[in-house]
């Protein structure tokens, strides 16, 4: 087996404990970045639902400024934004490089995304049932956690998929500014070194990770769904 491997992708072969270090830089910032984006996506996805014109908590002002806020961060390309937050990135985790570099970009550029993600997850409540909550006398936080949240589990879980998805695409852009991972890998290697095998198998490793992503997505969906 090694054999063969070493004939169909040797510089692969030759580099393996760097591709490893690669894949699991990969997996740590697609770990750390989407918890981190879970968290703030869905506090920010909330307030834009619950603050509308037609929300329990109707604020005209905050609804305003929050939805600014993540239209304009998810209006800037994201190899612009990570040029954009080079400063920022630098003050915080002291390099704009490698593991530690790229995580900062990532969750800036994950949270509006993922926001917007679970605002529409959240919108897709049946207004009736809103209404019933508020005739029973839920307090606005109950109906955030027992409503909002718990009815749109479903939809959430789709959210997070899509955004874990696209988050992939990110990780992989990072490695443009030597952010890490398979992305600065490929890039190194495979374009800059001119080693296909390099390039075909960092494409094989990300297209079975946003497939077994997407089937996790699938399989809870259909367990959550009702």
């Amino acid at each position: 087996m090694v054999e063969l491997l070493e004939t169909i992708c040797p510089n692969i072969m030759n580099k393996l404990p760097e591709f490893s270090k690669a894949l699991v830089d990969t997996l740590i910032m697609l770990g750390v970045t989407g918890i981190v984006s879970l968290v703030f996506g869905i506090i920010f996805g909330m307030i834009l639902v619950v603050t509308k014109e037609d929300g329990i908590l109707k604020q005209k002002i905050v609804y305003f400024i929050v939805g600014k806020i993540v239209d304009f961060f998810r209006a800037i390309p994201f190899l612009i934004l990570i040029t954009l937050l080079t400063p920022v990135t630098r003050a915080l985790m002291g390099t704009t490089i490698q593991l530690k570099g790229a995580l900062f970009p990532l969750i800036v550029g994950t949270i509006p995304f993922f926001a917007r993600q679970i605002e529409s997850a959240l919108c897709e409540i049946n207004k009736g049932l809103i209404e019933a909550s508020q005739a029973m006398g839920l307090t606005p936080f109950q109906m955030m956690t027992r409503v909002y949240l718990k009815e749109s589990v479903p939809s959430i879980i789709r959210a997070i998929t899509i955004t874990l998805i696209a988050l992939i695409g990110y990780i992989t852009m990072v490695g443009v500014i030597g952010g890490g991972g398979i992305g600065d890998f490929c890039i190194r290697y495979g374009y800059n070194g001119f080693e296909h095998d390099v390039t075909v198998v960092c494409v094989i490793v990300l297209l079975i990770l946003t497939s077994c992503i997407q089937g996790i997505g699938n399989y809870f969906v259909k367990r959550t769904s009702r």
